[in-house]
């Protein structure tokens, strides 16, 4: 008995079975626009609990000054609305140097992220490879040596920054970049950044060590809307840019050559991380100063409360800001009468969490 034979399908035609959930993932698709992706809840909770954290921190820190303001009175002022005393108080006073510090903090963050990712060593960060370092000695060399007459400290810092970056990357380069090298070379140029500095204020009159110290360690004293616009616009630009880049980290996270194979462009992809990173802690020091270890600690802390493989760049963020807000107020408050620079509460706060990481990488056996 003869008949037609049975046609198949073609393989094209088969619709794409929908992924399964996962532990700590759940899968979508959306039909228009047709985009499809995970949602990890865990992720989501913690960065909707920070983001809750920050804005509280955010308001309690313009709440207390000289005259002693209620919460619900900051959250009124911030919104235009409120007696017109508390307005001129907390939007012309204390919002410009509370959004510096928001600000600062998640491009920190941010940054520090893209460069543990990028690199895959957690000890790696803008403090550890030289960047805050080159925008130090250029603040100080302007300072010193009266390079600062035409330039504002903002250009000087963003200047150096870039330029440590670039000699970073060149050094690095042989027949392309690893992450490895970018780390090896970055730990030498901060150091020599570290000894250029060091022998300008040696060698510098007291009013010009004066200024450069207050610089150096991070300070939000006096912070005015002039460094949050030009802060504000390059985030704009470049926190869109660090999130587009997260999935090309993720499949670097396999290793070059897998990468390669799955269609990513190593060096361009990694070429374009490292100068989001140094444009993010670039304008961030140049707002700021080079606050210490927020860009080195907050990644790490993020990672663990998310319990992703990588730094989540958007928790890492809110969670830098949320650091450089909290010890802000702390430097305020710890001492009656005293007003420290934030960067002295995070850099003693931040050592513990980097002996904690060499010592977690020696147990694991990546610390040489």
């Amino acid at each position: 008995m003869t008949g037609p034979l049975p046609t198949r399908t073609p393989a094209a035609a088969v619709p794409a079975p929908f992924p399964r959930r996962t532990a700590g993932r759940v899968p979508f698709r959306l039909a228009f626009p047709p985009v499809s992706g995970v949602v990890r809840p865990r992720l989501v909770g913690v960065c909707a609990g920070l983001a809750v954290a920050t804005f509280l921190v955010f308001c309690w820190g313009m709440s207390v000054g000289e005259i002693p303001l209620g919460l619900s009175d900051v959250v009124r002022a911030v919104l235009g609305t409120g007696d017109p005393g508390t307005q001129l108080i907390v939007q012309e006073l204390r919002l410009p140097r509370a959004t510096t510090g928001l600000l600062v903090g998640i491009a920190f963050g941010i940054s520090g992220a893209l460069f543990q990712t990028m690199t895959l060593n957690p000890l790696a960060s803008p403090d550890m490879i030289g960047i805050t370092q080159g925008a130090g000695a250029a603040v100080v060399a302007g300072l010193v040596l009266g390079w600062d007459a035409g330039l504002s400290t903002q250009s000087l810092g963003l200047a150096g920054a870039l330029a440590a970056a670039l000699l970073v990357y060149v050094l690095a380069w042989k027949r392309g970049t690893t992450g490895y090298r970018i780390v090896l070379v970055g730990i030498g140029i901060s150091w020599i950044c570290t000894s250029v500095t060091d022998y300008l204020m040696a060698h510098g009159g007291q009013f010009q060590a004066q200024a450069s110290l207050g610089w150096l360690v991070g300070n939000l004293n006096g912070r005015g809307w002039n460094e949050v616009r030009p802060l504000a616009l390059a985030m704009a630009v470049l926190v869109p840019a660090s999130l587009l880049l997260g999935r090309r980290l993720r499949t670097m996270q396999l290793g070059d050559d897998v990468a390669k194979g799955l269609g990513t462009a190593v060096q361009p992809v990694r070429l374009a991380t490292l100068l989001t990173g140094v444009g993010l802690v670039a304008f961030g020091t140049a707002a700021a100063g080079p606050v210490a270890f927020v860009a080195l600690a907050a990644p790490q802390v993020a990672q663990r409360l998310a319990r992703t493989a990588w730094p989540p760049p958007v928790a890492a963020g809110l969670t830098g800001a949320l650091m450089v807000l909290a010890a802000d107020l702390a430097a305020r408050e710890l001492i009656p009468d005293t007003e420290l620079p934030v960067g002295v509460v995070t850099g003693v706060l931040g050592a513990p969490v980097l002996l904690w990481l060499l010592v977690r990488a020696n147990r694991v056996g990546s610390g040489g």
